[in-house]
């Protein structure tokens, strides 16, 4: 039997079809699925107490060598099943190699939660006849349901991208066509085997076929619960911004005391500087991380804490569009300023700010304008940190080292004392934006535009209108 594949992997949630499913596999010749082999209780089989010779002990202390036992178990092509709560060490391991053939079985799972408590509370997990079949009606619990579809979609959109980013394709397989004997004979030709079978193997039988309005006490309740469920993800914002690293050269800590600040560009940096350089006598600052040299920081410096600052996403354009574009100085964005002022048609004089307060304001609508494009992918500008989503940033800090505290800008004076054990208010002022103040120019046309490039921040950090 020729083969692309050194093994295959079903990955399937409970009560999905997996077990109906390995079943048909094993019916072809020169296939063998050998169950849950990384569950955590058990492996392969509950009853199973070891894997050719390997048990739950071995495994946890050499996942790997389970995996080659298993490759060379048969003549044929082996394989297992796979589920979100299994050993994550061997998810990568399993994904990333071409030589695995990726099988992704699915089901409904509103069926599945349902199926998985009929099993819980009947104790049966698999039937054999209809004669045995125990039946019960549950009760339907909004919260714990959300959690399971969390797990279980998050788990998707895990496999999926790693598929994508590694360039491979998998063999998709719902719990409805597993009854189709068709598409399992498709599934066999992806597995490298020929054989065409006539009908599926009926050793394991659907347990629950009745409709879900016979299985659940509490239905219309449950009807009423999922309305709110945001099937079509409507209420998602569409994210096209590039992701971001974690910045760690930005990083600023003081030298007088175990205090880390991971800055947001746009924020007030200089202040947040001069304060903590200022601790202890103004002995200054440690700058230029690296990340080896902030793990040595960190462990040098016990009870270390760390913080970062959001601001009100309309002050920190402003001041960024002030510092970077609207004035002329050793700052600014030169490149992106002609951009600007040529392709988006941004009235800023190209020797400096001498515009009336009225220009200014109809310029910062357009730069808002801009920066909604920018971070949606639709311009050939770079994104700059000093306009990226806070969230991104933030996102971009916790690839390294997550901040102990995200402080709002304008709650910094009663915040940051808490950090030093202190009760006295802090005076952390920034520098007043210029040519013109935000307050001189802000409206609903000003905050309509911001929020517009910033649904993101708001919805995160919950930020109302400025003023």
């Amino acid at each position: 039997m020729p083969q692309s594949y050194d093994y295959f992997v079903i990955f399937a949630e409970m009560r999905t079809g997996s077990n109906f499913l390995e079943e048909n596999v094993n019916s072809y010749s020169g296939l063998k699925c050998w169950g849950e082999i990384y569950n955590p209780h058990f492996v392969g089989k509950p009853s199973n107490k070891d894997f050719d010779g390997i048990t739950v002990d071995k495994r946890e202390a050499d996942p790997l060598k389970l995996l080659e036992k298993l490759k060379n178990k048969s003549d044929g092509l082996d394989g297992f099943r796979y589920f979100h709560d299994h050993d994550p060490r061997m998810f990568d391991t399993i994904i990333n190699d071409p030589r695995c053939a990726k099988i992704i079985l699915t089901r409904n799972p509103l069926e599945s939660y349902v199926s998985r408590k009929i099993a819980g509370a009947t104790g049966q997990w698999r039937l054999g006849d209809l004669k045995d079949a125990r039946t019960a009606k549950i009760k339907f619990d909004p919260a714990e349901f959300e959690e399971m579809l969390d797990a279980v979609k998050a788990f998707q959109k895990k496999i999926l991208r790693s598929l994508q980013v590694s360039g491979q394709t998998a063999f998709y397989i719902s719990y409805e066509d597993v009854q189709d004997i068709d598409v399992l004979n498709g599934l066999a030709k992806y597995l490298g085997v020929n054989e065409l079978r006539l009908k599926t193997v009926q050793k394991t039988k659907v347990q629950n076929p009745s409709g879900l309005e016979d299985k659940v006490v509490n239905y219309p309740e449950m009807v009423s619960a999922l309305s709110s469920v945001d099937h079509f993800n409507l209420a998602n914002t569409p994210n096209f911004e590039p992701r971001r690293g974690p910045a760690v050269p930005t990083f600023v800590a003081s030298k007088a005391a175990p205090i880390l600040y991971l800055p947001v560009r746009g924020g007030p940096e200089g202040a947040l500087k001069k304060w903590l350089a200022s601790l202890g006598g103004d002995q200054g600052l440690i700058e230029g991380f690296s990340q080896k040299t902030l793990r040595n920081w960190k462990r040098n410096n016990k009870g270390h804490r760390s913080f970062t600052v959001v601001t009100h996403p309309v002050v920190r354009l402003h001041r960024t569009f002030c510092k970077y574009i609207a004035n002329v100085t050793e700052d600014t964005f030169g490149e992106i300023r002609d951009q600007l002022r040529t392709t988006y048609k941004l009235s800023l004089p190209a020797d400096g700010p001498n515009i009336s307060l009225e220009t200014h304001r109809e310029s910062f609508i357009k730069f808002a304008n801009f920066v909604k494009g920018n971070l949606g992918g639709q311009t050939s500008i770079r994104v700059d940190g000093g306009w990226a989503s806070q969230s991104e940033v933030i996102n971009g800090f916790a690839e390294f080292a997550l901040p102990d505290y995200v402080f709002r800008e304008d709650e910094l004076a009663q915040e940051l004392p808490r950090l030093l054990g202190d009760t006295k208010s802090i005076s952390t002022n920034s520098v007043e934006d210029a040519p013109f103040a935000l307050v001189e120019i802000y409206d609903a046309d000003v905050e309509a535009a911001v929020r517009a490039a910033y649904q993101k921040d708001y919805m995160i950090f919950g930020f109302k209108n400025w003023r």
